[in-house]
């Protein structure tokens, strides 16, 4: 899958984020807001503590995290068959 490099919080609970073949682009996530763990968002400056976590989750704490490869799809208007496969070469068939 392709590796995010970049996340930024924006105004509106929208995210710009970059991944590692160029794309880029914001995703708006005003429609979560307030809804279960995302009630988080609520509290000021949660919002803007987005990283990108070492497992590649687009993430606010331990316990709030989004999927890299959903937000991809969406950022780029893919379908998941579209999606590069890394083949690990380390692999020996038997």
């Amino acid at each position: 899958m392709v590796q995010p490099t970049d996340v930024e919080a924006r105004k509106g609970y929208r995210i710009w984020l970059r991944y590692a073949d160029g794309s880029t682009g914001e995703i708006d996530l005003s429609h979560l807001v307030g809804q279960g763990v995302f009630e988080a968002w609520e509290e000021a400056g949660f919002f803007e503590k987005v990283h990108i976590a070492p497992h590649r989750a687009i993430a606010w704490d331990d316990h709030l995290e989004l999927c890299p490869d959903a937000l991809y799809l969406e950022l780029t208007g893919k379908s998941f068959d579209e999606l590069p496969v890394e083949i690990d070469t380390k692999i020996r068939s038997a």
